[in-house]
């Protein structure tokens, strides 16, 4: 039990538990506890002097001082020696709860000098410090007793740094939970607008601001973006203007810039100030947003009720951090095609030839390659002409005499092989006039007969003349039954000859009825422009596309060049035949045309691109 001397005494005590109390659920900073709680220590022992203690865990041999208090703040002989007890004090308190010693004889006041240390636990496992107190006269039990009354305080550290770590705790969950509220929807928007309104939407909501603005590093400069509660803006009002000078101000320092300006702050922040100056909104910050720690954006946010404190600034600082990532993606991938291709052409570019002035980098480069691609000449130069496939050997096939057709056999495009079947003529009338003339041949041999039996050789001259004129009209009915069938003289195609309609018509002698080429003896007929023609003197090869097939080529061998032009299209062209390398596909027919290119010799691309021009201009600007 505690005995007092006065009303006084217990009402100071009463007060000191007061205090002792309130330090338990103390939620100030570590530099407001600890001096407060070192001179409620002294005030409940009643001591002179009080420090807080332990050793260092770096050096063992080394004391750190947590707090102090003094009743005079005087360094007589009793401090002295209380200050040569504190290491043994401090191993003391790490063995034993309480210390208590005595000082030595002779000392400032007399004696009575004494030291007491009382272990505090930390919130650590196996963390402690100790609490020293100094009195320059008190009795033994006197000590004993204030030593008890310090002992129920010795928790006091542990309860408030467990106490301060739950706050810490809760307001993570809290920021965590701001920022999840403002992740949310930026998440569910598909378009970089769209989901940059939606953040600063948020920010704004859930810190207060009565503007935030969202700005984006494009090209050389910061531009704005987005605005909260603002779905579109002019991009030349001068308020907006005025917002990326800020944002600029920000991104250019790649750090957080805040005003009013916090004591030490290494920051500079004119345009904030001048910002600050005319809008309505005096508190302002201005956070870089970073992507693979390189900024690419600035948040800048305004309110006009108070200032940012540090708290709401780390909240914003994770939100950015959260958020940036999806903003990014969004921002690359919303835009037309040529665009994201230049973008990832510069990234790719960037790995490559450094991050600053990129683009000067990569022109300078490719003007390199494009002067030694354009100057040397490693580019094959061709002569371009269309050409015909024609066939070395074609027959006409022509009516043999006066008649009708009956059937047609064939059409244009059906290859035949050497007597196949074309067409085939009427021969009724045929067969009559040959039953006719063998009738005709007949009679007359036999007044050849009866004339030789009479002896009238006179009569037998003339039937016998008779019955060979009779016969060499029968030859030429049977010739002409024979030609009735018209036959393919060779393996080739139809290549004209569309007779099918005019099955039963008549023919008259003489009439072309078929045109029929070979198709082992094709060659290729192409027509040079007079302008290229002596280019192509030396040429011996070359290549062909069809327009059927153009994407098959195939190659040719240059054999004769006509020494004459051939006017076509208003234009001179000269005729060149060319042979086949190689046996003709299938499904190749003469009349066939397509694209037809000579190989003359490799050249320069600047020659290439401008020997037209260079030709026309020349001529244009001769006199």
């Amino acid at each position: 039990m505690v005995a007092f001397r006065s009303f006084d005494e217990q009402a100071a005590f009463e007060e000191t538990l007061k205090q002792l109390q309130a330090l338990r659920r103390f939620e100030g900073p570590p530099a407001e506890f600890w001096p407060a709680l070192v001179g409620v220590l002294a005030r409940l022992g009643g001591a002179s002097r009080c420090l807080l203690i332990r050793r260092d865990p770096q050096d063992a041999s080394r004391l750190l001082k947590l707090a102090e208090w003094s009743d005079n703040g005087r360094a007589d002989g009793a401090v002295m020696a209380f200050n040569r007890s504190l290491p043994r004090l401090v191993d003391e308190c790490a063995r034993q709860p309480a210390w208590l010693t005595p000082l030595e004889d002779g000392l400032a006041d007399g004696n009575g000098a004494r030291a007491l240390g009382v272990r505090l636990q930390l919130a650590g496992e196996g963390e402690h410090c100790a609490a020293a107190l100094l009195w320059r006269s008190l009795s033994e039990p006197e000590a004993l007793q204030a030593a008890m009354r310090l002992q129920l305080a010795a928790d006091l550290p542990a309860a408030y740094q467990i106490h301060q770590s739950t706050q810490r705790a809760q307001r993570d969950v809290e920021k965590f939970a701001s920022v999840l509220d403002v992740l949310a929807p930026v998440n569910a928007e598909r378009r970089f607008r769209a989901a940059a309104l939606a953040f600063c939407n948020g920010i704004a909501e859930r810190f207060g601001c009565e503007r935030v603005s969202l700005g984006w590093f494009a090209g050389d400069y910061v531009r704005l973006k987005a605005i909260s509660r603002t779905e579109r803006f002019d991009k030349q009002m001068e308020a907006v203007r005025a917002i990326e000078v800020v944002m600029e101000e920000a991104f250019d320092q790649d750090e957080e810039v805040i005003w009013p300006a916090p004591e030490g702050a290494g920051v500079v922040a004119r345009d904030h100030q001048a910002f600050a100056g005319k809008e309505p909104s005096p508190h302002l910050v201005s956070l870089p947003l970073r992507v693979e720690q390189r900024a690419v954006a600035v948040l800048t946010c305004e309110r006009a009720t108070r200032p940012f404190v540090r708290g709401e600034i780390e909240q914003l600082r994770l939100a950015c951090d959260t958020v940036v990532r999806r903003l990014a993606d969004l921002e690359r991938t919303d835009r037309w095609f040529g665009s994201r291709w230049a973008q990832a052409l510069k990234e790719r570019a960037a790995k490559l030839v450094g991050p600053e002035h990129t683009w000067a980098k990569v022109g300078a480069l490719l003007g390199a390659v494009a002067l030694v691609a354009l100057l040397l000449p490693i580019y094959p130069y061709r002569v371009e002409g269309n050409f015909i496939l024609r066939s070395d050997e074609v027959s006409y096939l022509t009516a043999p005499f006066d008649g009708y057709i009956r059937t047609v056999a064939a059409r244009p495009g059906d290859v035949l092989s050497e007597g196949g079947l074309l067409l085939e003529l009427n021969t009724d009338q045929l067969v009559l006039e040959e039953a006719s003339a063998l009738a005709d041949q007949t009679r007359y041999l036999r007044e050849v007969e009866k004339a030789r039996a009479n002896r009238a050789l006179a009569e037998m001259r003339i039937a016998q003349a008779l019955a060979e004129e009779a016969q060499a009209r029968l030859d030429l009915v049977r010739y002409r039954l024979e030609q009735a069938r018209i036959r393919s003289p060779f393996n080739g195609v139809v290549a004209e000859g569309n007779l099918r309609e005019r099955i039963g018509a008549p023919v008259r002698q003489g009439e072309a009825l078929f045109r029929v080429a070979r198709l082992d003896r094709l060659y290729v007929e192409a027509e040079i422009n007079e302008r290229d023609v002596h280019e192509i003197v030396g040429a011996s090869a070359g290549e062909i596309a069809f327009l059927a097939q153009p994407r098959i080529k195939f190659p040719v061998q240059v054999e004769q060049l006509e020494p004459a032009a051939v006017p076509k299209e208003k234009e001179n062209v000269f005729l060149v035949r060319c042979a086949l390398e190689n046996a003709p596909a299938p499904w190749w027919r003469p009349g066939m045309s397509g694209v037809c290119k000579l190989h003359v010799e490799r050249r320069t691309l600047l020659w290439i691109l401008t020997h037209r021009t260079t030709d026309f201009l020349r001529l244009f600007l001769w006199w």
